[in-house]
């Protein structure tokens, strides 16, 4: 008989976490499961560390793969995993013990036949370089209704004063949603908030199921530390919207805008022309004082950028000398102003 549920765990030289990721999959108060560790190509001892779980349990089974990142190991897996339901997990991660059964005890009130997709909240776990843990978050998502939880994905965590709310660490879905919907394999950062919302767009049925179910690490080795690396996948991710979402464009103009104004001070010349396609207009710039009617307006006022000293525009360039000009011209400009008396 076909297990229930599949855990699908992706690890790349992540050996040295691989351990606590399985262990706390195989302690699941809901039994009915098989755990899957798709390596992506690992050159350290995640074979090994595989091999010595999978004769202890024999739910445990390991496949290698030629690197392909992140969302080519979910899609492998998926490939190869047995169960009705799916469940991923990144090896640096863990699950609670009554995660699946949790939420699988929401069946009760939903409809079998329907494209479900279970979420709970999660915790932030912030660890050193010798594995101690070193701080935690919790993170509470809520009942979040399909256009909210599309509107959140569609912003940047940074600029967000809400949690993510569809981490795969703490989603439970049924496997008929991936028979229609893969992780897009171009996108190798941030393809499940995208796969999240390409899903809700397909009208998944989203169940908040209310308890911190997963644990989700922050730590130096993360990708995510990398702002230059993100940058570009967060363009590549408003691209991608752009092109197969266009009506949800509207909700991505903020984030395009904080990331063209970004753009425009470090004269990004080659993210300027790819952000310059899916920007929408009017907008405004520089703290809102500088409204851009078109096109070629911002064309220009790039042009003109790229010509200017960046301590006239920015005060974070400037050193004391510039300070002081800048507070004196300052100051002759205030005289003929009108005091109040």
């Amino acid at each position: 008989m076909s297990p229930l549920v599949s855990i699908i765990i992706n690890c790349f030289n992540q050996g040295c976490y691989l351990e606590r990721s399985v262990n706390s999959v195989l302690s699941q108060s809901f039994s009915d499961i098989e755990c899957l560790i798709v390596d992506d190509g690992s050159t350290d001892n995640t074979r090994h560390i595989a091999e010595q779980l999978m004769n202890l349990d024999e739910r445990v089974k390991y496949y290698y793969k030629e690197n392909g990142g992140l969302p080519s190991s979910r899609n492998f897996g998926i490939q190869k995993a047995q169960g009705e339901w799916i469940q991923c997990l990144d090896a640096d991660d863990w699950i609670h013990e009554d995660k699946i059964r949790f939420q699988l005890s929401y069946l009760e009130q939903v409809n079998i036949n329907d494209d479900i997709v279970f979420y709970c909240d999660y915790e932030r776990v912030f660890i050193d370089a010798n594995q101690n843990i070193v701080n935690t978050q919790e993170n509470i998502i809520g009942s979040l209704t399909k256009d909210e939880l599309i509107q959140r994905l569609l912003i940047p965590d940074f600029l967000a004063d809400s949690p993510h709310p569809a981490l795969q660490q703490a989603m439970l879905m049924k496997k008929s949603i991936l028979s229609k919907t893969k992780f897009p394999e171009h996108l190798k950062a941030l393809g499940d908030r995208y796969f999240a919302v390409a899903i809700l767009m397909a009208d998944a049925n989203f169940i908040y199921t209310p308890m911190i179910g997963a644990y989700y690490t922050k730590h130096q080795s993360n990708r995510t530390n990398n702002w230059n690396y993100m940058k570009d996948y967060y363009i590549k991710f408003y691209e991608y919207i752009y092109i197969k979402y266009k009506d949800l464009g509207n909700q991505c103009q903020s984030s395009i805008i904080f990331l063209l104004e970004e753009i425009i001070r470090d004269k990004d010349t080659a993210n300027f022309k790819r952000l310059v396609s899916i920007v929408q207009f009017p907008l405004y710039l520089f703290g809102n004082k500088l409204k851009v009617n078109s096109k070629s307006i911002l064309k220009l006022t790039y042009s003109i950028r790229l010509i200017t000293p960046s301590f006239l525009i920015y005060e974070k360039y400037r050193g004391p000398r510039s300070k002081r000009l800048f507070a004196f011209f300052n100051q002759i400009l205030n005289l003929g102003k009108p005091t109040n008396s």
